[in-house]
């Protein structure tokens, strides 16, 4: 798994020595390794340059696309609303807009 989010060669590592967007990468594989019903997960992609956090990205799609998990995600990135069946968007506390699978309107 820590393959899959590009961190393999750093598997011995200590998390003090990991920078940034290598721990928030290690908290993702570390919440999908046992494959939870629910993952919650907030702004999974947020410290991470474009290349990774599209890697990121890939895999939690890909592992709820598999339909062993449902994923309730906060973004502030368009990218990651476009991947999600369905998308939520609050604003000020209030829900302002529901769109269906892949951002089309509901």
């Amino acid at each position: 798994l820590l393959g899959k989010v590009g961190l393999a060669d750093r598997a011995g590592a200590y998390p003090d020595r990991l920078s940034g967007g290598e721990q928030q990468r290690v908290a993702v594989a570390r919440a999908v390794v046992h494959e939870p019903v629910l993952l919650l997960a907030d702004e999974p992609t947020g410290s991470l340059d474009a290349e990774t956090g599209g890697r990121v990205l890939g895999l939690l799609v890909g592992l709820a696309r598999t339909g062993w998990r449902t994923m309730v995600v906060v973004t502030h990135s368009d990218a990651v609303a476009r991947a999600a069946d369905r998308v939520l968007a609050i604003r000020d506390g209030r829900l302002v807009e529901e769109t269906g699978p892949g951002g089309g309107a509901a």
